[in-house]
């Protein structure tokens, strides 16, 4: 683990702390951008990674965040019942646009402007699980409960059965 943090990973640090997250943001040697990469890299389970997936309602082009386990696939059918619209899974350069962070570095708030959010209850089987802090290579611990709060999210049975 590297002991100093990029600018995008400190700043990511600030934003948590100023909301009241105590875990530490990390940058790691190998990417993080896949929940199987980040797993590695961390030494836990895949499961206890807290993947965000971007879509967006097809008619109004609103952006919409799932956090994940990080061996759930997202049910879109679920999805879409939960939005009441049509959605389509968010490119790069929508996602980017959208939240300010790259694709493999979203993390699951703070970005240009709040997204309606949604997490996997599978999520809070676990103590902790890490999610993105701003780029491919940086994670922070976090509780999923505490998550739930940071994101403003509402929690769901949202991946496929």
């Amino acid at each position: 683990m590297k002991q100093s943090l990029s600018s995008t990973a400190a700043n990511y640090q600030d934003y948590i702390k100023s909301r009241g997250i105590e875990g530490k943001v990390v940058e790691l040697p190998d990417s993080t951008r896949t929940a199987a990469e980040a797993a590695f890299a961390i030494g836990c389970e895949i499961a206890e990674i807290a993947k965000s997936v971007v879509f967006y309602v097809k008619d109004t082009h609103r952006p919409v965040l799932v956090i994940a386990s990080g061996i759930n696939r997202v049910d879109e059918k679920k999805l879409k019942k939960i939005i009441g619209g049509k959605l389509k899974r968010a490119d790069a350069d929508f996602v980017r646009e959208a939240t300010g962070f790259a694709i493999g570095g979203v993390p699951p708030a703070g970005h240009i402007e709040p997204l309606q959010t949604f997490l996997d209850e599978d999520l809070f089987q676990y103590s902790r699980v890490w999610a993105a802090a701003g780029t491919p290579h940086a994670v922070f611990p976090v509780k999923p409960q505490e998550l739930l709060e940071l994101c403003t999210a509402e929690a769901f049975d949202i991946k496929v059965s």
